[in-house]
């Protein structure tokens, strides 16, 4: 499975952006896809995940209710929506996917991983 993110930027606060994962190989309706984020100087954290074959969305408190994750089964892709950005939201963006979305709803490192996209928001 080959992962491939693409999409950021810079915006200001308020502002909205979107980006995009493209997704080759081997995929099951099992498999769990998710997005993480890494700050400048801080840990990677998990964003937002969401089974391939659909279903709820999840979502970690800082991004719930501005950010919306989605996939496209037909076009083998999956995105990001950032709606009304800050600036603690600047950081690289990986998108990454698991057999199973337990596996990084539980906090396991998932198995497949994107070269990031940064994503820069101006105060």
């Amino acid at each position: 499975v080959q992962l491939q993110a693409s999409g950021g930027g810079l915006v200001q606060a308020g502002d909205s952006l979107s980006v995009s994962c493209a997704l080759s190989g081997r995929t099951s309706s099992s498999f769990g896809m998710a997005w993480f984020r890494q700050a400048p100087g801080k840990e990677r954290e998990y964003v937002a995940a969401i089974r391939w074959s659909g279903g709820t969305p999840f979502y970690s408190d800082d991004v719930k209710g501005r950010f919306t994750i989605s996939r496209d089964t037909a076009k083998n892709t999956m995105s990001l929506q950032m709606n009304n950005v800050k600036p603690e939201d600047t950081a690289v963006y990986y998108c990454a996917a698991d057999s199973s979305i337990l596996q990084i709803l539980r906090g396991v490192t998932p198995r497949y991983w994107g070269r990031g996209t940064l994503v820069t928001v101006s105060s």
